[in-house]
């Protein structure tokens, strides 16, 4: 007799070992490692190690498995501030991910018994289990604060063969299409005849007796996933971009004075001077003096403005009736700050403290470092630099689907992503930020200048591919002639609606199991 489906095929100590294995292996997909394979290996393990969990077991196996990935995957947070907020961070996120893998576990258990035959389980239960993980990313990527939204499926691919999907179902789809081909192979190798789903007498399913057959299904659908065709991003004209990085020091941790980041970038700057160039575009912060209270740092603007002979976009912290926001400028010489738009989701415990009168008992000598509070910004996201529809986007905006969908819907033709990389040193962040960067550019068809303080800065053209770039921790300017998007991709216009799809099928089909499975068969054995 073969074992019933929602048998567990693996010890409880083992899946913990496995799943826990899985997540540092799933990590090796991301930067700085970044071998994209290795994201299919650790959702298969991962996921097998539930298959078969008890609630109790599955929570074990779902927080540790989420727990190796993010103190991998986030490590850089410890670099000044130390472990706390590392491992704080990582522990919360492990317990999302343990919610999701209860979820999961219970569609293995439950969707076998409501659906026993091939339909059910070569086609309810891969999508079921891929829409329970891409929910529990949307979780994640939205709450609490506005979430964290690192470390979802797709960001591990802006390398493969599979990054172009983005353009055509947006990055929370991409997600589910990852997890759905690996639940679906796990699936085809799992499912065997079972005489305690499906009496003997009566089973007919093909696919059940067959390997090969299985087999199939697995290969012509993952072949159907990889066959969707580069979409056609087309272009209409460009415009010459500059881009800066001065390689200034950090902002919190270097204990510079206050000016010497702004100076990095003037003297980085000088390289541009006699260049024909359309916009020049600086980093987050790159003007610790705010040129909007501050003469001597306006006049720095106005006479770089005058000598390049084109608009300036810089990066500032603002003070406007007593809040502080995190800023970018459209600075024209003559005219200063013609156009502003202020950071709508400042990072939460990083760049203000929420419930701060909560939160600063459990760690006041880190959560004192967060003197200021930034307050969100309420202003279009979208820059009109001499005719050219420029969105902007700052620093972790770029991981914010509806701030990119908002710019796209703004006319966007070009996306400057300015950021300050300092404060994380010579980790992996700035490289998981670039991916996350690359994808965007494809997802929405557009350019996109990724400009750091400290690197790696790139110019990314709407296939993904590097137009030009700054090695890191090296000051320099880099100058390209950029295409100016012209076309609405798939995922601009319904990436929402696939998402809320793709999550709305996973925790359906589960509902929607566990109404109608056989009661009399909702316990087995090898449930742990």
């Amino acid at each position: 007799m073969v074992n019933p489906p929602s048998r567990a095929p693996l010890p409880l100590w083992l899946a913990v070992v496995v799943g826990a294995g899985g997540g540092v292996v799933y990590d090796g997909a991301f930067p700085a490692i970044d071998v994209w394979p290795l994201a299919f290996v650790g959702l298969a393990l991962m996921l097998v190690a539930l298959i078969g969990r008890s609630v109790g077991g599955a929570i074990l196996v779902g927080f540790l498995s989420g727990l190796t990935f993010y103190l991998t995957q986030v490590s850089w947070t410890a670099l000044y501030l130390g472990p706390v907020p590392w491992i704080a961070l990582s522990v919360f996120e492990s317990l999302l991910f343990a919610a999701g893998a209860v979820a999961i576990a219970l569609a293995y258990r439950w969707i076998p018994r409501a659906f026993p035959s091939a339909p059910g389980r070569l086609g309810v239960l891969p999508m079921a289990v891929a829409g329970l993980w891409t929910a529990r990313e949307w979780v994640s990527g939205n709450w609490p604060y506005g979430g964290f939204a690192w470390g979802r499926a797709a960001l591990s691919q802006s390398q493969s063969p599979l990054a172009h999907l983005v353009a055509w179902f947006g990055v929370s789809c991409v997600s589910f299409l990852i997890v759905w081909i690996v639940a679906l192979a796990i699936e085809c190798v799992r499912y065997r005849r079972d005489p305690l789903a499906w009496p003997a007498r009566h089973r007919v399913d093909a696919a059940a007796a067959r390997p090969l057959a299985r087999a199939g299904v697995a290969v012509v659908a993952i072949c159907l996933v990889f066959a969707v065709p580069l979409w056609p991003a087309a272009t209409s004209g460009t415009t010459r971009v500059g881009a800066v990085q001065g390689n200034g020091p950090a902002g919190y941790f270097d204990h510079a004075k206050q000016g010497d980041v702004m100076n990095a970038q003037v003297k980085a700057t000088q390289a541009l001077i006699g260049q024909k160039v359309d916009m020049v575009v600086w980093p987050e912060g790159s003007a610790d003096w705010d040129p909007t209270r501050y003469w001597w740092s306006a006049d720095t603007l106005d006479d770089l403005s005058t000598r390049l002979n084109a608009p300036m976009i810089v990066g500032t912290i603002t003070r406007r009736h007593g809040k502080y926001y995190n800023t970018s400028l459209l600075w024209k010489a003559g005219k200063g700050a013609v156009a502003y738009y202020d950071k709508k989701h400042p990072v939460p415990f990083g760049e203000y403290v929420p419930d701060r009168s909560f939160w600063m008992p459990f760690a006041p000598g880190l959560l004192g470092l967060i003197q200021r509070q930034y307050t969100p910004g309420t202003r279009s996201n979208v820059f009109d630099v001499n005719g050219v529809k420029a969105g902007i986007s700052i620093c972790f905006d770029i991981v914010d689907d509806r701030l990119i969908t908002e710019m796209m819907n703004g006319g966007a033709q070009i996306i400057l992503a300015q950021t300050n990389n300092a404060d994380f040193g010579r980790t992996k962040e700035n490289m998981q930020q670039l991916a996350i960067a690359r994808l965007r550019a494809i997802e929405t068809g557009r350019s996109l200048v990724n400009i750091s303080t400290v690197g790696t800065s790139q110019i990314i053209d709407p296939d993904g591919h590097t137009i030009a770039q700054i090695p890191a921790y090296e000051p320099g300017a880099m100058v390209a002639d950029v295409p100016l998007g012209t076309t609405t991709t798939p995922a601009t216009l319904l990436s929402g609606v696939l998402e809320l799809l793709v999550c709305g099928l996973g925790l359906g089909a589960l509902v929607v199991s566990a109404i109608t499975m056989p009661r009399s068969r909702t316990r087995r054995s090898g449930e742990r």
